[in-house]
């Protein structure tokens, strides 16, 4: 298994995230035409999908930058 192999892995698990996050918003929004304001519970949940769905894809850019690139920005 290389790099390559692991950035695809990771951004396949970024997009199931997004869907989770996209999925919890759906949710949100229909409770809110219900009762005018949405579960807070589903709303954190959202938020934490979308920073775990953000690392991940920060993840894949680090994994598919040069060498070189990753490592000087390692030190900055």
């Amino acid at each position: 298994m290389d790099l390559d192999d692991v950035a695809d892995r990771l951004d396949a698990i970024a997009q199931e995230l997004g869907d989770l996050a996209f999925d919890r918003l759906r949710e949100a929004t229909s409770e809110a035409r219900r009762t005018g304001t949405p579960d807070p519970a589903v709303v954190a949940e959202e938020k934490r999908l979308t920073r775990a769905r953000r690392a991940v894809e920060k993840a894949v850019v680090v994994l598919r930058a040069p060498a070189s690139a990753s490592e000087s920005e390692d030190f900055a």
